[in-house]
């Protein structure tokens, strides 16, 4: 054997694609497959539905492909293609991310170093696709949780993570109760920890999103495809982790923009209470400080500033899902033990 070649066999790796009308994005994610997915042993596409050309793209992208009638969502849309998979690890990546050069190739890497490793997730790079404000701001964002994030996760991401087959299986995969996406990967992660799985977190593993964020699809997708049914997981499973967008400073930081609102509506009828709202503001200024230093390098100092609003009602909009989020699950957990069985007939 050649010196420094490794005792370790590298285990193989099947990337696992769901696709719902993914229009030009798509396309493009074919392409970065074309171009760097050579260390995958099979891509597996899952076609959930849809009426644009996605299953003819995939069909001519040389990949393996399950074609469904009607969409079903991600989750399940995963799990069929985690089920057909040959691979030892699973790569799970969205539709409209783009591989690069080395991310699978860093994924083998560490599964392979890491034999007691059961999942990993990555990040988005910091060049989002698209070239809009608020697409620009989203996607930064989730850069920059993720590369100041802890290493030892406690969720799974299903836009580019990996997990050793069998685990998955184990597990029994993604709850295909999710029927958009949704929280499924955060849940499954909370799954794997529970059992005793390791996660990590692996900042240089990389893809580009390329999704377009516009105000209104951006509140939908954050408050009622995120927000409300992860509060109603957090309590289920009482995963209250100091992790991501859970962080300690997250969560003062939304208490003090609640208290800037209502100074700010005090001060409508009395003009000290600007005093406090303008304290308060200082306040949220400096512990995000890290955040509005990170955008200013990346896009500059007048970028930054448009970036405030959006990211202090990113705070009012999550606290709000939070406490509507809280009595919904409370309210059905009440309402669970007094529902009458009904007869099997």
């Amino acid at each position: 054997m050649p010196i420094g070649e490794s005792l370790v066999a590298e285990p193989s790796l099947s990337i696992v694609i769901p696709v719902h009308n993914g229009g030009e994005s798509f396309r493009q994610c074919l392409w970065s497959l074309k171009q760097y997915g050579a260390a995958a042993s099979e891509i597996i596409i899952v076609v959930d539905g849809g009426t644009d050309a996605s299953l003819q793209l995939a069909q001519a992208s040389g990949a393996r492909v399950i074609a469904l009638p009607t969409a079903g969502g991600p989750a399940r849309a995963r799990n069929l293609g985690a089920q057909l998979a040959q691979g030892d690890l699973l790569f799970f990546m969205d539709a409209d991310v783009t591989l690069q050069a080395d991310t699978l190739s860093q994924v083998i890497a560490i599964f392979r170093d890491q034999p007691g490793l059961a999942a990993l997730i990555g990040s988005y790079d910091d060049a989002p696709g698209a070239t809009n404000f608020l697409s620009q701001y989203k996607n930064l964002f989730h850069h920059y949780t993720h590369q100041t994030g802890s290493e030892t996760a406690s969720t799974f991401w299903g836009a580019c993570g990996a997990i050793r087959r069998s685990v998955f299986l184990e597990l029994g995969g993604f709850d295909e109760a999710y029927r958009y996406p949704s929280v499924e990967d955060i849940e499954l992660g909370y799954r794997l920890k529970r059992a005793g799985y390791s996660i990590q977190l692996c900042k240089t593993v990389q893809v580009k999103h390329l999704k377009r964020w516009e105000p209104l699809s951006l509140l939908r997708a954050e408050v009622l495809y995120r927000a409300l049914p992860w509060t109603e997981l957090l309590w289920r499973d009482r995963q209250f982790a100091n992790d991501l967008n859970l962080k300690t400073s997250s969560r003062v930081s939304l208490l003090l923009t609640y208290g800037l609102l209502l100074t700010l509506i005090a001060g409508v009828g009395w003009s000290g209470a600007w005093i406090g709202a303008t304290g308060l503001a200082l306040v949220l200024l400096l512990l995000n400080l890290p955040v509005y230093q990170f955008f200013c390098r990346k896009r500059g100092f007048g970028f930054t500033l448009q970036v405030i609003p959006w990211h202090w009602l990113y705070f009012l909009y999550g606290g709000a899902a939070f406490v509507v989020g809280t009595g919904r699950y409370h309210l059905q957990q009440w309402r669970r033990p007094n529902q009458t069985r009904v007869p099997q007939v």
